[in-house]
């Protein structure tokens, strides 16, 4: 198999055509975007990836090609990369997007040509959605993408791929084709088997960053340290380690226990752990933008520090990033907020809520800093040239990369996620 059909060219689709590309297959990405498609054809990929941007500006028009379908001469195998989002209200997938892909595939591939179902879908969506859309004797396989932003080129050829099939030919088809770029398959038993490998990996996931958020909200209102709990408890200790507290946002973790929800109430069962340990993560944006108001008094203004949805590895991405569940907050509260982030745009900054501004500009003007990643460029923060420019009341660094003592050596509060031992003058931090 050498000729590769890529059907969706978001974040899995862009990456998988790179990954690929680099292991000698030629690929054929496919996106109904067009100003996807015009980026894509200059060799300037729309999403940032480290190491995606290289390869595309060297195999563009070479063994990477664009365009709004597949070519009418067909592919070895068609990859669906599609979106699978959830809705905002009642929580469902929609799967039209993955309906539509496998009709087009269909509608210019036949069977010869292998099916790979990627997209995160609910247990069941590959056997009961796609496969009624192509052809009799169609080889079907679902093989979950399973990387992290910022180290996806890496992860997909270093993790295991997880092939499951419709049968053995699809099977022997999809460990084939994933054989020429990981370094280890995974075959399992069934297509609904590696559905529910995706899922559980990313609800599991959740629901571990979920307890050490518990951990901070508990330290928080007994005045402890959560740091200084959770590095004590995991210290030589053979249990798993307790997650350091953080925001828990992006494409996977912000829409998959949804979708693993769903799965299970169509089938008569509704999670125990799954919905609690998402409602909690998608709390604690909200909790941290009310305690900010508590704890200065008359907040007019607030600089935040990184919008995308985390810092390390570093991404522009915003799904589920943790300013949206915040702005309401802050809006609600007459707060102006301004924006900085090393790579989201000041267009992105201002779509959201924010006013762009110089990290000079921001600590000028800011009553209050908020450091919501931990970005390698914040880690790095000249603080006593920042506050030179500008003296905030108080620094809330969730992710506690800061130097406190220097923060505080200005006469500025300093707090964390669930971290609000001290108090300076110039803050109000209940105790």
């Amino acid at each position: 198999m050498k000729r590769i059909g890529v059907i969706g060219m978001g974040y899995v689709g862009l990456t998988l055509t790179a990954a690929l590309a680099r292991k000698g297959f030629t690929v054929f990405g496919v996106d109904t975007q067009p100003a996807v498609l015009e980026s894509l054809a200059a060799g300037k990929p729309h999403i940032f990836e480290p190491g995606c941007e290289e390869v595309f500006a060297e195999y563009i028009g070479k063994t990477i090609h664009v365009g709004p379908e597949l070519p009418a001469d067909g592919v070895d195998a068609a990859i669906i990369c599609v979106s699978t989002p959830v809705d905002l209200s009642t929580h469902e997938p929609y799967l039209g997007n993955l309906a539509a892909a496998a009709r087009a595939i269909a509608a210019s591939c036949g069977p010869e040509t292998l099916v790979v179902v990627r997209s995160t879908v609910p247990v069941g969506t590959s056997r009961r959605v796609v496969l009624p859309e192509l052809w009799a004797g169609a080889k079907l396989v679902m093989a979950p993408e399973r990387t992290i932003q910022g180290q996806a080129l890496r992860e997909l050829v270093e993790l295991p791929q997880v092939v499951g099939g419709l049968d053995q030919a699809s099977l022997d088809a999809g460990l084939e084709l994933f054989g020429g770029l990981a370094n280890q398959l995974v075959p399992v038993s069934s297509m609904e088997a590696a559905e529910m490998v995706k899922l559980t990996n990313n609800c599991h996931t959740d629901v571990i960053y979920a307890f050490g958020n518990e951990v901070a909200l508990l330290a928080e209102r007994f005045g402890l340290d959560p740091l200084e709990v959770i590095r004590a408890t995991n210290l030589d200790y053979p249990r798993p380690d307790i997650a350091k507290p953080g925001y828990v946002g992006g494409g996977c973790l912000s829409k998959d226990p949804y979708i693993l929800i769903s799965a299970a109430e169509r089938e008569g069962h509704t999670p125990y752990l799954i919905g609690r340990a998402r409602a909690l993560n998608e709390e604690l944006p909200v909790h941290v933008a009310h305690r900010l108001l508590s704890l200065v008094q008359d907040l007019k203004s607030v600089l935040v520090l990184g919008w995308a949805y985390k810092g390390w590895p570093p991404t522009d991405d915003m799904r589920g990033t943790p300013i949206a569940a915040m702005q309401p907050v802050f809006q609600a509260a007459g707060v102006e907020v301004l924006g900085h982030d090393p790579l989201v745009t000041p267009e992105v900054i201002i779509e959201y809520g924010g006013r762009p501004v110089t990290l000079q500009e921001g600590f000028a003007a800011a009553d209050a800093v908020l450091v919501i990643t931990d970005h390698p460029m914040y880690r790095a923060l000249d603080l006593p040239a920042l506050f030179a420019e500008g003296t905030p009341k108080l620094v809330y660094d969730s992710w506690r990369i800061l130097d406190e003592a220097v923060v505080e050596s200005f006469g500025v509060s300093y707090v964390g996620l669930g971290y609000e031992v001290a108090s300076t003058p110039g803050s109000a931090v209940a105790r």
